[in-house]
């Protein structure tokens, strides 16, 4: 049943790209009843694709990107960056002005999609997170000047259908790419390590990563549901001189809450510079 609060309820939708998070944000809006299957539309230039979307979710495609732009008025570029100059090429005279485009093309900044898009004012930035492809996901996005508070209301549904959702000032998205969309990695690396550390105590590898897999989502639930900040969680369970203290005192040693500060401001350090250079490339005169 549709949800009839929604912001996307009389929303028509068009997917340019059916990739991972097209296929995920499909997913999520039609099991959390935002939209039907009638308001959905996607493209993609392979035939395997477009196939599949339709097989599994009943929704129409193609490889028709500008008739996708004029059925939608809510366009969502879920291209690759390196190929989002020749996909905004091939819609872009099919927009509406009222169109609202929502790109997560990522380290494409809004200057540059305005320039691609020059008759689109209504556009909002994005930044998913690889978990959304389990409906777990943790989004930030960023409005262009011409976007309306109801733009943002859209896009935080669409996102929403895939999980979490936080508005920031565009200047924010590479931090938020630095902790959030890169973060996913970091934390696979700590389940990595955790494995690791229980098969060199004699766990088997399966045993090892299950309950490495546990501790990891149990830790964020209880931050999640209780509300109360990380540190105060640890303190209350590291009894003095017992083995928690004893494993948080070998992480002390090995750096790693300074590591993992370091990681999300490399990776906010990279962002930005990724984010200057498609800017310069896709802005200058042809």
């Amino acid at each position: 049943m549709t949800d009839i609060s929604s912001p996307l309820v009389n929303r028509r939708i068009g997917m340019i790209g059916s990739g991972n998070m097209a296929l995920a944000l499909v997913r999520g809006l039609l099991v959390s009843g935002r939209v039907t299957k009638e308001q959905i539309r996607a493209t993609d230039v392979l035939e395997e694709k477009r196939s599949a979307l339709a097989r599994e979710h009943g929704i129409v495609t193609s490889d028709d990107n500008a008739a996708v732009a004029r059925f939608a008025d809510l366009v969502v570029l879920a291209v690759k960056p390196q190929g989002i100059a020749q996909a905004t090429a091939t819609f872009e005279g099919a927009l509406s002005p009222e169109t609202l485009v929502v790109s997560i093309a990522a380290g494409i900044p809004l200057r540059a999609l305005e320039t691609l898009l020059p008759h689109s004012r209504r556009i909002v930035r994005a930044m998913p997170t690889t978990p959304a492809l389990v409906l777990a996901g943790a989004t930030g996005i960023a409005a262009s000047s011409g976007a309306t508070e109801g733009d943002l209301d859209a896009a935080t549904a669409l996102f929403e259908a895939v999980g979490s959702v936080v508005r920031v000032d565009e200047s924010l998205l590479d931090a938020v790419t630095g902790l959030s969309g890169s973060g996913p990695a970091y934390v696979m690396r700590v389940i990595e390590a955790l494995t690791e550390g229980g098969t060199k105590v004699g766990l088997d590898r399966e045993t090892a990563l299950s309950l490495a897999m546990g501790v990891v989502y149990g830790s964020a639930k209880l931050v999640l549901e209780t509300g109360e900040d990380p540190a105060r969680l640890r303190e209350k369970v590291t009894s003095p001189n017992g083995t928690t203290v004893a494993g948080l005192a070998a992480l002390e040693a090995g750096g790693l809450f300074t590591a993992l500060v370091s990681a999300v401001e490399s990776a906010t350090r990279r962002s930005r510079e990724l984010g200057l250079e498609a800017e310069g490339r896709l802005t200058q005169p042809k």
